[in-house]
C-alpha cells in the first residue's frame, strides 16, 4: 500500500507540472509571429501616384505586382499563403507618402512594403520604414543616391538612372555628339539625376551647353523650347516624368527644333495614347528601357508576362507594367528563399543569399553588400505610333 501510495503521488505531481505547464504556455500564448504573416497570407503594403498627371506610373507599376501575385495565389501562393496588396494613394505627394507609410506599418500590419514611385516620395518613406525594420522592395526609382549609400532594407530591380544615363550620354559621345543641353524635372528627382548627368557628362568630355527646369505640372513648355533652341544643343537629354514629357515634346515639335531627344526609361508610360495625342510627334524620340520590350514574346520572362495578362484579361501593356511584373516575381523568389518561418530578417537574409540568378531569362544579382539587382539598359527609339524599335 505504502508503495503504491508512493506511485499515485508521483503521477500526482506529473499531472500537476503538466497542467502548470499548460496553463503557462496558455497565458503567454503560441510564439508571436512575423507582422503581416499567417498560415494563410503574406500581407504587403504599397505607396504610389494613383491620380494626378503621374498616375500612369503608379496604376502601371501596381498593376504589373498585382498580375504576379494574382498568378502565385491561383497555384497554391508562397509556402501556402495568398499575397495580399495593400495600396494607398499619395497622388506624388510626399508628405502623403510618409503618411500612408505609417498608416501601412502602424495600422494595415504589412510584412513589407513594395512599388514605391518616385524619388522625394522614397526619401520621405524610407526612414520611417527603416525605424520599424520593414523591407522596402523594389521602388520605381533609379536615383543615384540611393544605390551609393547601402541600406539593408532597401532592395532594387531596376537599373539605376546613372546606369541609364551613362548609356544615353556614352551613346552620344560615341556618335560624336559633344555638346546637349538637359530639360530636368524641377523636383527632388529632377535635381538629384541633373547632377549625375552633369557629372557623367565631364567624365566623358560632353559639354553640358544649357539645363532649363519645368515644373511637374507645366501645360506650356514654349520659354523652355525657346532656351534650348537658341543654346543649339546637338541633342537633348530629357530628365523628367508623366505628362509634362508631353508638353514638351508638342511645343519643341511645335518650334520646329531639331536636336535629337532623349529620355530616361520614367518619360513615357503610355506611348501609343502619347502618339495620338501628340499626333505622332513622338516618332524619333530615343528612350531608355530597362526591360525588354513587353511585346518580346521570345524571351520566357515576357512570354509569362504575356500569358498571365491574357489569362486574367488585363487590357493594361506597358513597359511600366512589365517592370512591376519583374519586380513582383523576384520579390516572390525571395519569400520562397525565405522558407516557411517567413520573418523580415529571414527574407532579407534569402535576397542577399540569392547571387547571380535569373528571373525567366531577366539577369539578376544580389549580395550582402548588393542590393541593386539589375544593370539592363538598352536604347530604343519611338515610331510615329508609339511603338519601339532597336
Amino acid at each position: 500500500m505504502k508503495c503504491r501510495g508512493m506511485d499515485d503521488g508521483n503521477i500526482d505531481r506529473r499531472a500537476v507540472l503538466t497542467t502548470l505547464a499548460a496553463a503557462a504556455l496558455g497565458a503567454a500564448g503560441p510564439a508571436a509571429a512575423e507582422t503581416g504573416v499567417t498560415d494563410t497570407r503574406i500581407k504587403v503594403g504599397q505607396s504610389a501616384v494613383f491620380t494626378g498627371p503621374a498616375k500612369d506610373f503608379g496604376v502601371d507599376y501596381k498593376a504589373g505586382i498585382a498580375l504576379a501575385f494574382d498568378k502565385v495565389n491561383k497555384t497554391g501562393g508562397v509556402q501556402g499563403r495568398t499575397l495580399e496588396l495593400v495600396s494607398h494613394d499619395d497622388a506624388y505627394e510626399p508628405k502623403k507618402t510618409a503618411e500612408n507609410t505609417t498608416k501601412l506599418i502602424d495600422e494595415d500590419k504589412v510584412f513589407a512594403l513594395i512599388g514605391y514611385v518616385a524619388t522625394g516620395n522614397l526619401i520621405a518613406a524610407m526612414p520611417i520604414a527603416e525605424k520599424a525594420g520593414v523591407p522596402m522592395f523594389a521602388p520605381l526609382v533609379g536615383t543615384t543616391s540611393f544605390r551609393t549609400t547601402h541600406n539593408r532594407y532597401l532592395f532594387h530591380v531596376r537599373a539605376s538612372y546613372e546606369t541609364e544615363l551613362r548609356k544615353i550620354v556614352g551613346h552620344l559621345a560615341t556618335l560624336g555628339i559633344n555638346n546637349i543641353a538637359v530639360i530636368y524635372q524641377n523636383s527632388a528627382f529632377g535635381k538629384s539625376n541633373l547632377e549625375t548627368c552633369l557629372q557623367i557628362a565631364q567624365g566623358l568630355k560632353v559639354k553640358v551647353v544649357d539645363s532649363v527646369p519645368l515644373e511637374i505640372a507645366a501645360t506650356d513648355a514654349k520659354p523652355q523650347v525657346a532656351q534650348l533652341t537658341k543654346a543649339q544643343p546637338g541633342a537633348v537629354v530629357m530628365i523628367m516624368a508623366g505628362k509634362m514629357v508631353e508638353v514638351f515634346l508638342r511645343d519643341y515639335r511645335a518650334a520646329g527644333a531639331a536636336s535629337p531627344l532623349y529620355t530616361i526609361s520614367v518619360g513615357i508610360t503610355d506611348a501609343p495614347g502619347s502618339a495620338q495625342r501628340l499626333n505622332g510627334g513622338i516618332e524619333g524620340l530615343v528612350t531608355a528601357s530597362i526591360v525588354p520590350s513587353p511585346q518580346a514574346s521570345r524571351l520566357p520572362i515576357v512570354a509569362d508576362y504575356r500569358k498571365d495578362r491574357a489569362d486574367a484579361g488585363e487590357k493594361i501593356d506597358s513597359y511600366t507594367m512589365l517592370e512591376g511584373y519583374i519586380a513582383a516575381r523576384v520579390f516572390v523568389e525571395g519569400l520562397k528563399r525565405a522558407g516557411k518561418a517567413l520573418t523580415r530578417e529571414g527574407f532579407i537574409k534569402a535576397m542577399e543569399d540569392m547571387g547571380t540568378t535569373k528571373i525567366g531569362d531577366f539577369p539578376l544579382q544580389y549580395g550582402p553588400n548588393n542590393h541593386n539587382g539589375s544593370n539592363f539598359v538598352d536604347l530604343e527609339m519611338y515610331t510615329r505610333s508609339g511603338s519601339l524599335r532597336r
